[in-house]
């Protein structure tokens, strides 16, 4: 029997390597926050948001919108966030960049760097708001954790177009 022919002009099917990859780094991001790190601010980067943000942007065929609903649901179970929030915010999120990409004719790195920024800050503010008192001061530690988030972000960057070019070897 023989199997149906694709148009040349579909989209390249996503292999299930990739399509397993993608969200096992962004869960492997989440679990960064186990780490034994003593301090008394607040200063690690949302990694689990970062390897998210790092897939969409780089590959935005591999994970689905709904995907960041369950990864935002581990990453509330490991972190402490009040439940709910992540998945809420890195929904809000995901879809904000896919709106974006839609109306952006093109994209360079630069531009991804800012985008990823914004949608940190926005996480990381977002949170704040839903995890801690209104009268708290905590906005300096905020942007510090903005800033050095910002400042890994072309990392994460490489370190997932790595694992996409080694998965699809």
């Amino acid at each position: 029997m023989n199997e149906p022919r694709r148009s040349p002009f579909a989209e390249p099917e996503v292999p299930l390597r990739v399509r397993r990859l993608a969200p096992l780094t962004v869960v492997a991001g989440s679990l960064t926050v186990i780490f034994p790190v003593i301090s008394t601010i607040p200063w690690m980067p949302p990694f689990g948001l970062m390897m998210l943000l790092g897939w969409r942007l780089l590959r935005p065929d591999v994970l689905k919108v709904y995907a960041a609903v369950p990864l935002g649901l581990f990453d509330d179970l490991v972190s402490g966030q009040p439940l709910g929030s992540a998945m809420l915010l890195w929904t809000t999120c995901f879809i904000a960049v896919d709106v974006l990409d839609t109306r952006l004719v093109w994209r360079d790195f630069w531009q991804d760097w800012l985008l990823a920024t914004g949608v940190i800050g926005f996480c990381l503010i977002g949170g704040r708001f839903l995890a801690t008192p209104i009268g708290a001061h905590v906005d300096t530690l905020l942007l510090i954790q903005i800033l050095l988030s910002a400042l890994l972000f072309p990392l994460v960057a490489r370190i997932t177009a790595a694992l996409d070019a080694r998965s699809r070897q």
